[in-house]
């Protein structure tokens, strides 16, 4: 996961709405079924996968009241934390 990107998409669902990402995460989740994609392939669409539902998890925490800043180092220190166990 990428922090510049989280953020970038997080702005864009305050922008926009958070339907766009959701329908962008369904359609990445659906080319994932071509039987013909490559490892590498398959593992940047999970990239963009995981930044998606990261800003909308981001998104969440900022609706609750959390400020955008603390809600994105929340989000990582979340993210480190579970790679480091």
């Amino acid at each position: 996961m990428k922090l510049p990107i989280i953020k970038h998409l997080t702005t864009f669902i305050e922008e926009n709405d958070q339907d766009y990402v959701l329908e962008a995460i369904e359609t990445l989740e659906s080319i994932t079924e071509v039987a013909s994609l490559k490892d590498e392939e398959l593992d940047v669409i999970g990239e963009l996968i995981s930044n998606l539902y990261g800003a909308i998890e981001v998104d969440k925490m900022i609706k609750e009241g959390v400020s955008k800043k603390e809600a994105l180092n929340t989000f990582m220190k979340r993210v480190l934390g579970s790679i480091d166990q």
